[in-house]
């Protein structure tokens, strides 16, 4: 089944556009990163959504709680890096006491979620437990913030 095409500089003879935005190198590599897709698609065993709830939304299912201190101490580095790697950062207004208050955030797809709870050290939500699924082996990263200072406490008196 072909899904798409991506032309290249050794196409110049049969196709007279797109030839001079990518040499063959790069559109190999274009296609590969398509046929990963289905395998980033596909979901993922132990993180199971939520389920229902008076506020909880259907279209998104996947909820991931932070700690409301790591939150305010990490604020400037996590809104940065969801808008750098494009996640979402939808919190549901939800808060949780449990050994420590914790603001929940909501997730359309899953690996959204399991990117966000990987990097920020979140909890998990599948009903109002948490829940501690394993780090799954080839999960992807995010790209880093480059020229970010490292987090210091001194700096917050």
């Amino acid at each position: 089944m072909t899904l798409g095409w991506v032309y290249c500089g050794d196409d110049k003879q049969r196709y007279s556009f797109g030839v001079s935005k990518l040499s063959s190198d790069e559109a190999r590599r274009v296609g590969r990163a398509f046929a990963h897709i289905p395998e980033f698609m596909m979901p993922r065993q132990g993180f199971y959504p939520r389920g229902g709830g008076p506020r909880w939304r259907a279209d998104r299912p996947y909820h991931v709680a932070l700690e409301d201190r790591y939150i305010r101490e990490h604020w400037d580095e996590i809104d940065a890096l969801c808008k750098l790697n494009s996640l979402p950062f939808n919190a549901t207004g939800e808060v949780i006491e449990n050994g420590g208050v914790w603001r929940v955030h909501e997730f359309t797809w899953q690996m959204d979620a399991i990117l966000f709870w990987a990097r920020f050290e979140g909890r998990w939500l599948r009903g109002t437990e948490f829940h501690f699924p394993e780090l799954p082996e080839n999960l992807p990263s995010l790209k880093p913030l480059t020229n970010w200072p490292k987090f210091n406490p001194r700096n917050l008196r």
